[in-house]
Protein backbone atom coordinates (compact mmCIF):
# COMPACT_ATOMS: atom_id res chain seq x y z
CA UNK A 1 0.00 0.00 0.00
CA UNK A 2 1.76 3.48 -1.01
CA UNK A 3 0.54 6.80 0.04
CA UNK A 4 -0.57 7.64 -3.72
CA UNK A 5 -2.63 4.52 -3.26
CA UNK A 6 -4.44 5.95 -0.55
CA UNK A 7 -5.26 9.48 -1.99
CA UNK A 8 -6.46 7.71 -4.84
CA UNK A 9 -9.15 5.82 -2.79
CA UNK A 10 -10.13 8.76 -0.53
CA UNK A 11 -10.49 11.10 -3.89
CA UNK A 12 -12.60 8.16 -5.91
CA UNK A 13 -14.67 8.23 -2.26
CA UNK A 14 -14.93 11.81 -2.66
CA UNK A 15 -16.01 12.41 -5.83
CA UNK A 16 -18.22 9.29 -6.25
CA UNK A 17 -16.83 7.98 -8.85
CA UNK A 18 -13.95 6.48 -10.90
CA UNK A 19 -14.26 8.68 -14.08
CA UNK A 20 -14.44 11.98 -11.88
CA UNK A 21 -11.67 10.82 -9.90
CA UNK A 22 -9.65 9.88 -12.84
CA UNK A 23 -10.63 13.53 -14.02
CA UNK A 24 -9.58 15.12 -10.48
CA UNK A 25 -6.34 13.13 -10.12
CA UNK A 26 -4.57 13.54 -13.30
CA UNK A 27 -4.88 9.69 -14.06
CA UNK A 28 -5.99 7.49 -17.15
CA UNK A 29 -9.19 5.70 -15.60
CA UNK A 30 -7.70 1.87 -16.13
CA UNK A 31 -5.12 3.01 -14.53
CA UNK A 32 -7.07 3.76 -11.27
CA UNK A 33 -9.18 1.19 -11.42
CA UNK A 34 -5.97 -1.36 -11.23
CA UNK A 35 -4.19 0.31 -8.93
CA UNK A 36 -7.72 0.15 -6.95
CA UNK A 37 -8.00 -3.57 -7.85
CA UNK A 38 -4.18 -4.02 -6.12
CA UNK A 39 -4.96 -2.33 -3.41
CA UNK A 40 -8.34 -4.51 -2.39
CA UNK A 41 -6.14 -7.37 -2.90
CA UNK A 42 -3.76 -6.50 -0.82
CA UNK A 43 -5.64 -5.30 2.29
CA UNK A 44 -8.38 -8.17 1.09
CA UNK A 45 -11.35 -6.37 1.39
CA UNK A 46 -13.45 -4.50 -0.90
CA UNK A 47 -13.63 -1.00 -0.45
CA UNK A 48 -15.67 0.26 -3.10
CA UNK A 49 -19.56 -0.74 -4.38
CA UNK A 50 -19.76 -0.27 -8.26
CA UNK A 51 -22.32 0.56 -10.32
CA UNK A 52 -23.20 1.96 -13.47
CA UNK A 53 -23.89 5.05 -11.08
CA UNK A 54 -21.05 5.36 -9.85
CA UNK A 55 -19.52 3.71 -6.49
CA UNK A 56 -20.23 3.89 -2.51
CA UNK A 57 -18.09 2.98 0.37
CA UNK A 58 -18.97 -0.60 1.65
CA UNK A 59 -19.06 -1.32 5.22
CA UNK A 60 -14.90 -2.04 5.57
CA UNK A 61 -14.44 0.63 2.72
CA UNK A 62 -16.00 3.29 5.15
CA UNK A 63 -13.20 2.13 8.07
CA UNK A 64 -10.54 2.12 5.84
CA UNK A 65 -11.26 5.60 4.44
CA UNK A 66 -11.58 7.04 7.79
CA UNK A 67 -8.48 5.81 8.59
CA UNK A 68 -7.02 6.83 5.02
CA UNK A 69 -7.58 10.50 5.92
CA UNK A 70 -6.09 10.40 9.11
CA UNK A 71 -2.69 8.40 8.09
CA UNK A 72 -2.64 11.05 4.91
CA UNK A 73 -3.32 14.09 6.93
CA UNK A 74 -0.33 13.33 9.48
CA UNK A 75 1.84 12.95 6.14
CA UNK A 76 0.09 16.63 4.59
CA UNK A 77 0.67 17.97 7.99
CA UNK A 78 4.53 16.34 7.71
CA UNK A 79 5.29 17.92 4.27
CA UNK A 80 3.79 21.30 5.22
CA UNK A 81 6.20 21.27 8.11
CA UNK A 82 9.36 20.17 5.96
CA UNK A 83 8.70 19.46 2.18
CA UNK A 84 9.25 21.12 -0.16
CA UNK A 85 5.29 21.52 -1.74
CA UNK A 86 5.78 23.72 -4.92
CA UNK A 87 2.02 24.48 -6.00
CA UNK A 88 0.35 22.48 -3.66
CA UNK A 89 -2.81 23.86 -1.96
CA UNK A 90 -2.62 22.97 1.73
CA UNK A 91 -6.15 22.61 3.10
CA UNK A 92 -8.20 23.60 6.09
CA UNK A 93 -11.75 23.39 6.95
CA UNK A 94 -13.86 24.09 10.15
CA UNK A 95 -17.37 22.77 10.49
CA UNK A 96 -19.26 24.54 13.45
CA UNK A 97 -22.94 24.93 14.71
CA UNK A 98 -24.24 28.86 13.91
CA UNK A 99 -21.97 30.42 15.82
CA UNK A 100 -20.97 34.16 14.11
CA UNK A 101 -17.55 34.42 16.78
CA UNK A 102 -16.73 30.87 14.67
CA UNK A 103 -16.84 32.58 11.66
CA UNK A 104 -14.83 36.07 12.67
CA UNK A 105 -11.97 34.02 13.63
CA UNK A 106 -12.36 32.26 10.61
CA UNK A 107 -12.11 36.06 9.01
CA UNK A 108 -9.17 36.68 11.30
CA UNK A 109 -7.39 33.55 10.41
CA UNK A 110 -7.62 33.92 6.24
CA UNK A 111 -6.69 36.96 6.49
CA UNK A 112 -3.39 36.10 8.08
CA UNK A 113 -2.59 33.90 5.40
CA UNK A 114 -2.01 33.66 1.69
CA UNK A 115 -5.12 32.27 -0.07
CA UNK A 116 -2.84 31.82 -3.05
CA UNK A 117 -1.44 28.92 -0.91
CA UNK A 118 -4.46 27.34 0.71
CA UNK A 119 -7.53 25.95 -0.03
CA UNK A 120 -10.02 27.15 3.02
CA UNK A 121 -13.57 26.15 3.74
CA UNK A 122 -15.78 26.85 6.74
CA UNK A 123 -19.44 24.89 6.92
CA UNK A 124 -22.41 26.24 9.08
CA UNK A 125 -24.37 22.70 10.21
CA UNK A 126 -26.11 20.33 12.11
CA UNK A 127 -24.33 19.14 15.45
CA UNK A 128 -23.98 15.43 13.70
CA UNK A 129 -22.78 16.64 10.86
CA UNK A 130 -19.63 18.50 13.12
CA UNK A 131 -19.01 15.29 14.29
CA UNK A 132 -18.46 13.40 11.30
CA UNK A 133 -17.02 15.62 9.42
CA UNK A 134 -14.13 15.98 11.93
CA UNK A 135 -14.11 12.19 12.49
CA UNK A 136 -12.88 11.55 8.74
CA UNK A 137 -10.87 14.52 8.82
CA UNK A 138 -13.33 16.50 6.38
CA UNK A 139 -12.73 19.37 8.19
CA UNK A 140 -9.53 19.49 10.93
CA UNK A 141 -11.66 21.33 14.18
CA UNK A 142 -15.74 21.26 15.03
CA UNK A 143 -17.00 24.10 17.07
CA UNK A 144 -19.74 23.29 18.90
CA UNK A 145 -20.82 23.14 23.04
CA UNK A 146 -21.64 20.38 25.99
CA UNK A 147 -23.87 21.78 28.82
CA UNK A 148 -25.53 19.65 32.03
CA UNK A 149 -28.45 18.16 29.72
CA UNK A 150 -26.69 17.19 26.60
CA UNK A 151 -23.01 16.08 27.64
CA UNK A 152 -23.55 12.77 28.82
CA UNK A 153 -24.53 11.56 25.33
CA UNK A 154 -22.49 13.30 23.34
CA UNK A 155 -19.54 12.72 25.15
CA UNK A 156 -20.64 9.07 24.16
CA UNK A 157 -21.01 10.13 20.79
CA UNK A 158 -17.44 11.82 20.54
CA UNK A 159 -15.58 8.43 21.80
CA UNK A 160 -17.12 6.54 20.17
CA UNK A 161 -15.79 8.75 16.95
CA UNK A 162 -12.66 8.94 18.46
CA UNK A 163 -12.67 12.65 19.05
CA UNK A 164 -12.11 15.20 22.12
CA UNK A 165 -13.93 18.22 23.46
CA UNK A 166 -11.44 21.00 24.27
CA UNK A 167 -13.38 23.71 26.45
CA UNK A 168 -12.85 27.00 25.11
CA UNK A 169 -15.21 29.14 27.40
CA UNK A 170 -18.55 28.71 30.00
CA UNK A 171 -21.42 30.76 29.40
CA UNK A 172 -24.98 31.13 31.33
CA UNK A 173 -27.76 31.30 28.86
CA UNK A 174 -28.98 34.04 27.07
CA UNK A 175 -32.28 35.38 25.56
CA UNK A 176 -31.16 36.61 21.85
CA UNK A 177 -33.99 38.95 20.35
CA UNK A 178 -34.11 42.05 18.52
CA UNK A 179 -33.89 45.17 19.82
CA UNK A 180 -37.61 46.28 18.43
CA UNK A 181 -38.61 43.14 20.63
CA UNK A 182 -41.55 44.19 23.14
CA UNK A 183 -39.16 42.63 26.25
CA UNK A 184 -35.57 44.03 24.66
CA UNK A 185 -35.34 47.17 27.68
CA UNK A 186 -36.17 43.88 30.55
CA UNK A 187 -32.84 43.30 32.54
CA UNK A 188 -33.82 40.25 32.94
CA UNK A 189 -35.95 37.32 31.00
CA UNK A 190 -37.74 34.56 32.92
CA UNK A 191 -39.17 31.91 31.10
CA UNK A 192 -43.35 32.82 31.51
CA UNK A 193 -42.39 35.99 29.46
CA UNK A 194 -41.76 34.11 26.40
CA UNK A 195 -44.64 32.11 26.27
CA UNK A 196 -46.53 34.47 23.68
CA UNK A 197 -43.33 34.54 21.57
CA UNK A 198 -41.96 32.00 19.09
CA UNK A 199 -39.37 29.87 20.34
CA UNK A 200 -36.74 29.64 17.36
CA UNK A 201 -33.96 26.87 16.96
CA UNK A 202 -31.69 25.29 13.84
CA UNK A 203 -33.31 21.82 12.77
CA UNK A 204 -31.06 19.12 13.41
CA UNK A 205 -33.60 16.19 12.54
CA UNK A 206 -33.37 12.04 13.42
CA UNK A 207 -33.75 10.51 16.82
CA UNK A 208 -32.96 12.52 19.91
CA UNK A 209 -32.40 15.83 18.11
CA UNK A 210 -32.89 17.86 21.28
CA UNK A 211 -29.67 15.93 22.47
CA UNK A 212 -27.91 17.74 19.16
CA UNK A 213 -30.02 20.47 19.54
CA UNK A 214 -27.71 24.09 19.72
CA UNK A 215 -29.82 25.72 21.87
CA UNK A 216 -29.40 25.54 25.67
CA UNK A 217 -32.01 24.57 28.13
CA UNK A 218 -33.97 22.18 25.33
CA UNK A 219 -35.57 20.52 27.64
CA UNK A 220 -38.11 22.42 27.91
CA UNK A 221 -41.55 22.43 27.06
CA UNK A 222 -42.09 25.82 24.77
CA UNK A 223 -45.48 26.51 23.48
CA UNK A 224 -44.24 27.84 20.14
CA UNK A 225 -41.69 26.37 18.30
CA UNK A 226 -40.36 27.28 14.68
CA UNK A 227 -37.18 25.52 13.28
CA UNK A 228 -34.50 27.35 10.68
CA UNK A 229 -31.71 25.95 8.79
CA UNK A 230 -29.51 28.48 8.72
CA UNK A 231 -28.54 32.10 10.30
CA UNK A 232 -30.00 34.67 8.00
CA UNK A 233 -33.32 33.07 7.96
CA UNK A 234 -33.36 32.96 11.78
CA UNK A 235 -32.34 36.97 12.13
CA UNK A 236 -35.10 37.77 10.15
CA UNK A 237 -37.32 35.26 12.50
CA UNK A 238 -36.38 37.16 15.33
CA UNK A 239 -37.56 40.78 13.19
CA UNK A 240 -40.72 39.30 11.53
CA UNK A 241 -42.30 37.61 14.60
CA UNK A 242 -40.65 38.50 17.44
CA UNK A 243 -38.92 35.44 17.90
CA UNK A 244 -36.15 34.52 20.30
CA UNK A 245 -33.87 31.68 21.29
CA UNK A 246 -31.60 30.69 23.99
CA UNK A 247 -27.85 31.20 23.43
CA UNK A 248 -24.05 32.07 24.76
CA UNK A 249 -24.51 35.95 24.79
CA UNK A 250 -21.74 35.86 22.47
CA UNK A 251 -22.79 38.50 19.58
CA UNK A 252 -20.62 39.76 16.49
CA UNK A 253 -22.54 42.86 15.74
CA UNK A 254 -19.68 43.25 12.55
CA UNK A 255 -21.19 40.11 10.75
CA UNK A 256 -24.84 39.93 12.40
CA UNK A 257 -25.61 43.55 12.45
CA UNK A 258 -26.10 45.48 15.51
CA UNK A 259 -29.95 45.02 15.60
CA UNK A 260 -29.65 42.16 17.98
CA UNK A 261 -29.46 41.73 21.43
CA UNK A 262 -28.83 39.04 24.13
CA UNK A 263 -30.58 39.46 27.82
CA UNK A 264 -29.54 37.32 30.74
CA UNK A 265 -32.14 34.13 31.02
CA UNK A 266 -33.53 34.64 34.40
CA UNK A 267 -34.21 30.76 36.03
CA UNK A 268 -36.51 30.13 38.88
CA UNK A 269 -37.51 26.50 40.38
CA UNK A 270 -39.55 25.20 37.62
CA UNK A 271 -37.24 26.24 35.14
CA UNK A 272 -33.62 26.30 36.35
CA UNK A 273 -30.43 27.56 34.34
CA UNK A 274 -27.55 25.87 32.78
CA UNK A 275 -24.51 26.58 31.46
CA UNK A 276 -23.09 26.03 28.37
CA UNK A 277 -19.76 24.82 27.64
CA UNK A 278 -17.98 26.29 24.33
CA UNK A 279 -15.15 24.44 22.93
CA UNK A 280 -13.82 22.30 19.93
CA UNK A 281 -13.61 18.89 18.61
CA UNK A 282 -10.64 17.19 17.05
CA UNK A 283 -9.06 13.93 16.98
CA UNK A 284 -8.05 12.11 19.54
CA UNK A 285 -4.48 11.41 20.33
CA UNK A 286 -3.70 13.68 17.04
CA UNK A 287 -2.03 17.28 17.25
CA UNK A 288 -3.11 20.05 15.28
CA UNK A 289 -2.09 21.49 12.01
CA UNK A 290 -0.13 24.68 12.68
CA UNK A 291 -2.86 26.48 10.73
CA UNK A 292 -5.84 24.52 13.03
CA UNK A 293 -3.50 25.84 16.26
CA UNK A 294 -4.16 29.57 14.60
CA UNK A 295 -7.54 29.17 14.49
CA UNK A 296 -7.70 27.92 17.78
CA UNK A 297 -5.91 31.16 18.79
CA UNK A 298 -7.85 33.13 17.26
CA UNK A 299 -10.79 31.97 18.91
CA UNK A 300 -9.25 32.21 22.15
CA UNK A 301 -8.47 35.92 21.57
CA UNK A 302 -12.56 36.91 20.21
CA UNK A 303 -13.44 35.21 23.62
CA UNK A 304 -10.98 36.45 25.82
CA UNK A 305 -9.50 33.54 27.50
CA UNK A 306 -5.98 33.47 26.12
Amino acid sequence: MTLQQILYAITISEQGSFNKASEVLYIAQPSLTESMKELEKELQITIFNRSGRGVTLTGDGRDFISYARELYHQYENMMDKYGDNGKRKKKFAVSTQHYSFAVKSFVELVKKLDMDEYEFAIREERTQQIIDDVSSLNSEIGILYLSDFNSTLLSKVLRANHLEFHELIECDAYVYIWKGHPLAQNKSIHFDELAEFPCLSFEQGGSGSMYFAEEILTNFQYPRTIKATDRATMLNLMIGLNGYTLCSGIICEELNGGDYIAIPFEPDDEHPGSKMKIGYISKAHMRLSSVGQLYIDELKKYLNVL
